[in-house]
């Protein structure tokens, strides 16, 4: 598996990636009915950000932005998104994203990495962040609408560098 720069080509395959995440409802907070350009405005980070993707060959595993978590006195902390193709989940690709993004960031000199909603139900994530340092730092009770557990928190989690 390589991480590299996210390319104009490569939307062809996280387009689908984004759309099932996100129309799941389960882990993202985002509008399911977004459509691909919306989409592609939302993921795909200007610079200073970056946009990656985690490859086997031609093929999208999964992919990771990151960049500045809030402009001006908060801009000495970062904060990074993370999604897998569904059929390369549990093989390692979302600890590798969560990794370069750490790495993105250290180098960058940002003195942390900030997420801010969590879906307390994806234990998958919560548990790969706090294996790389990240702690919650406060749950906001039934932030999210989960499409079977119905409303269900929304973890704010960091890790200082």
């Amino acid at each position: 598996m390589l991480i590299r720069e996210f390319d104009e080509a490569d939307w062809a395959q996280v387009w689908p990636i984004v759309r099932e995440v996100v129309r799941s409802r389960e882990t993202f907070p985002y509008d399911p009915e977004m459509t691909a350009e919306q989409a592609y405005d939302m993921w795909v980070e200007a610079a200073p950000g970056r946009t990656v993707v985690a490859v086997d060959g031609d093929r999208v595993l999964g992919t990771a932005k990151m960049g500045t978590n809030r402009p001006g006195p908060g801009s000495h902390v970062s904060t990074a998104s993370f999604m897998v193709d569904r059929a390369a989940r549990g093989r390692g690709v979302g600890t590798a994203l969560c990794r370069h993004a750490l790495d993105w960031a250290r180098d960058r000199g940002y003195a942390g990495m900030q997420f801010n909603a969590v879906v307390e139900t994806n234990t998958s994530a919560v548990e790969l962040y706090r294996r790389e340092g990240f702690a919650v730092i406060g749950t906001v009770p039934g932030a999210f609408a989960h499409p079977t557990l119905g409303r269900v928190g929304l973890h704010v989690m960091y890790r200082e560098f």
